[in-house]
């Protein structure tokens, strides 16, 4: 009886159960499914700025993952029009410009896609706290409440493989991991595409997640 009344247990399903009650459009209960086996989703968003406050989205990239295969036939490449328009220095980061996104969907056409090609896998991605929290910033009107998937922080996965290799003074004395994009990638034998273009850096994502997870063994 006491395993039946355990937390662990009992926490999730009450929790989802809450969310679907207070989820603002129920078309999409479908995130809340068990996703499908061993897939994933790596995803990653442009903006016009790193004011998860104030800033706005402008291009949305994501590629399926299915077991050690990135699905690049399977991606979401959008483009989106922001309300306040993109300043000259987000345009030397991104190279977007205004004319470039002034024929991009509304906000949320795009979240609709995304959420649709989504599903209810898990998402993988690159400093991907950044990206949910401007995408979930988007939903809250639509949904009362943000993307319910559970989230795969490739920096993390990353930094637990370095760690794991350190001698043991080392750990002991917190020595520190670059976790920078170009040089995880590097030490990791990947391809480095056009950093800054939304569906570039998913598939990178994506393929450094693939490769951390063979040298896991998972």
């Amino acid at each position: 009886m006491a395993a039946l009344l355990s937390p662990s247990r009992w926490w999730p399903v009450l929790k989802r159960e809450w969310l679907l009650y207070h989820l603002g459009d129920p078309v999409f209960r479908f995130m809340f499914e068990p996703p499908p086996a061993n897939e994933w989703v790596a995803l990653d968003c442009e903006t016009t700025g790193l004011n998860v406050r104030t800033d706005e989205i402008i291009a949305i990239g994501a590629v399926r993952i299915v077991g050690q295969r990135i699905m690049t036939s399977e991606r979401l490449e959008v483009l989106v029009r922001p309300e306040r328009g993109v300043s000259a220095e987000s345009v030397r980061i991104h190279r977007l410009r205004e004319r470039d996104v002034a024929e991009g969907l509304p906000i949320d056409e795009a979240l609709k896609r995304l959420m649709h090609f989504i599903g209810s896998r898990p998402l993988v991605g690159y400093y991907l706290e950044f990206d949910v929290a401007m995408l979930n910033r988007a939903l809250f009107p639509m949904l009362g409440q943000g993307l319910p998937q559970p989230k795969i922080e490739v920096s993390g996965l990353y930094y637990d493989h370095k760690f794991r290799q350190l001698p043991a003074h080392q750990r002991q004395a917190g020595a520190s991991i670059d976790l920078r994009f170009a040089t995880m990638m590097n030490d990791l034998g990947l391809p480095l595409r056009d950093a800054h273009d939304a569906l570039n850096d998913a598939v990178m994502a994506a393929l450094a997640f693939v490769k951390l997870r063979q040298l896991r063994g998972g």
